[in-house]
């Protein structure tokens, strides 16, 4: 599934639509139903009738079925398929709403055959409100089912109801017909497909494994990506709760306001019984990759009560992936805060057995953040300079004969920096406790948030290479604001169906990538604490040979 699919499939409400138009301009019809001298169209129907529920259910199981079972062979013939099916099975690995992605002539001839024990029914004297709910909705839930490709059902039913097989159809039966094309045309019921020789003889021997949860090895990633949520809407990001959100970058949408109020019990049950949890699942090469998440939204962070918490989610991951035979495990933004857990160094030095590398990304991030800083730069300023990532970048660029202002209030912090410069690149670095020291710098590094008044401080024509989260808002016209570092996955990666939060499609965050080339290049050490500044030019350089690119600055 990647995102020509979604994009492809983005309009898979179109039949619920037309079956809607179709029912009011049945409703609309006059003399559809007589009662007492006058005529309606559905006015007056019982809102139940069993008798007039099985009448539907075997006109179901007669006509619609058998009509359907020869109408969807014949779209498997060569031209039909070609101009028409194919839509529908280029969705090898089907989803739940692949049972309603086809072409519009297709969804009329669909919606003529299923209106026939709806028709039927009320023919036969049998019509009720309750039978348009149950056959529509059960029709839906139903073709979901087919489609979902994960099976639902037991096994026992089918050992011990005679016959059950031949009655209903199961998700694995449905996939063998995606998967192998000219089999299992059935649409409910299997029972036409051995009746005309159509039955794949595979069907039950892998229901059984697949209900078993043995139809395929189960096998662990070879790299995890911790990430987490940000706003409480951020959680509607997510594919599984909307996959069409989740293929753009993220925004709000007056959509999610409307279910708001969901986010807060679901909030409540992260509390209760909440634990790190698979969002997606990519593949680079011959690596298996996952996104994790933690439960806990960007606002928590900041709260040390809540760090317990949070590093038991992160702690318990670690070992849980660990112990399945993860290779390499990246925690992403606030998972790795340096106040938290030490840029993942607590749980290396309560773990010192771990097999696993736990990996924070971030020397490829100070990589990207320094290809922004043209080579001809003389002097920077940079904030949030004794942070991971600051301190990094300020002793790459020393070394690089660049005079690094660093402001920080804290002279200890400040002395520890210069203590891991080379003696003779020490000159290169400053102390600053006043941002106006910056006011003749236009090349500014920024790992902190600034306010209105600190940004107007430089002069025009600056840059403001960022790596703060979240971004800076773009105040000054007269100056340049990179992007945060990010790098768009090579070429062979497959898989990608939802975009990282604010990223454009097929972007990670420089920190996901960063963990990616680890788990590549098959590095044996950790990536945590203190970045290593040796190290960013082999990481870059291994990134490149990859085919990852640096995502370029919007103009």
């Amino acid at each position: 599934v990647d995102f020509v699919r979604v994009d492809r499939e983005d309009n898979w409400d179109d039949y619920i639509i037309l079956q809607a138009y179709v029912a009011t301009a049945v409703h609309a019809l006059p003399y559809i139903y007589c009662y007492d001298g006058q005529c309606h169209a559905y006015a007056n129907f019982p809102l139940f009738d069993g008798k007039g529920l099985v009448k539907m259910l075997l006109l179901h199981m007669g006509p619609t079925e058998f009509t359907y079972y020869w109408l969807h062979r014949a779209l498997h013939l060569h031209t039909l398929y070609a101009n028409y099916h194919s839509h529908h099975h280029a969705s090898f690995v089907p989803e739940a709403i692949t049972g309603s992605v086809h072409p519009f002539m297709e969804h009329l001839m669909y919606t003529i055959n299923f209106a026939i024990p709806l028709i039927g029914t009320w023919m036969a004297g049998g019509a009720s409100v309750a039978m348009f709910y149950i056959y529509m909705l059960g029709f839906d839930l139903l073709n979901i089912l087919g489609h979902c490709n994960f099976e639902l059902f037991p096994i026992w039913p089918f050992k011990y109801i005679p016959g059950l097989k031949y009655l209903i159809y199961t998700p694995t039966f449905h996939s063998l017909h995606h998967s192998k094309v000219h089999t299992n045309f059935c649409l409910f019921m299997p029972l036409y497909d051995w009746m005309y020789g159509t039955l794949d003889p595979n069907s039950w021997t892998l229901f059984e494994k697949a209900s078993a949860g043995v139809a395929v090895p189960h096998k662990a990633p070879n790299t995890v990506f911790l990430a987490h949520g940000t706003e409480l809407l951020s959680v509607f990001h997510l594919p599984f709760m909307s996959r069409t959100f989740a293929a753009h970058p993220f925004k709000t949408h007056w959509l999610m306001y409307c279910v708001w109020p969901l986010t807060l019990p679901m909030l409540l049950v992260l509390r209760l019984v909440g634990r790190v949890f698979i969002a997606d699942k990519h593949r680079l090469g011959h690596l298996n990759i996952q996104t994790w998440v933690t439960p806990a939204f960007a606002i928590e962070f900041f709260f040390k009560s809540q760090w317990a918490r949070i590093n038991s989610y992160i702690e318990g991951a670690i070992l849980d992936a660990d112990k399945a035979g993860v290779e390499v495990f990246g925690l992403g933004a606030l998972n790795k805060n340096e106040a938290l857990n030490g840029g993942g160094a607590l749980f290396v030095k309560s773990h010192p057995n771990l097999r696993m590398r736990v990996v924070h990304g971030n020397t490829l991030t100070a990589a990207a953040v320094l290809q922004k800083i043209p080579m001809s730069t003389k002097s920077v300023f940079i904030l949030g300079a004794t942070s991971k990532l600051g301190r990094a970048i300020s002793l790459y660029l020393a070394k690089r004969g660049v005079n690094v202002t660093m402001v920080t209030m804290s002279r200890e912090r400040y002395e520890a920096v210069v203590n891991d410069c080379a003696e003779p690149y020490r000159k290169h670095l400053i102390h600053s406790t006043d941002i106006s020291d910056g006011k003749h710098c236009d090349c500014w590094v920024v790992g902190r948030f600034l306010s209105v008044k600190e940004q107007a401080m430089p002069p025009p024509g600056t840059t403001f290479h960022q790596f703060v989260v979240p971004p800076l808002d773009e105040l000054r016209k007269d100056c340049r604001y990179t992007s945060l570092p990010a790098f768009t996955v090579p070429k062979a990666a497959q898989g990608f169906k939802s975009c990282e939060m604010t990223m454009g499609r097929r972007n990670v965050h420089a920190c996901h990538a960063g963990a990616l080339v680890h788990s590549l290049e098959g590095w044996k050490h950790h990536e945590v604490g203190a970045i290593d500044a040796e190290r960013i030019d082999l990481t870059w350089e291994a990134a490149m040979k990859h085919g990852f690119a640096l995502v370029a600055d919007s103009i």
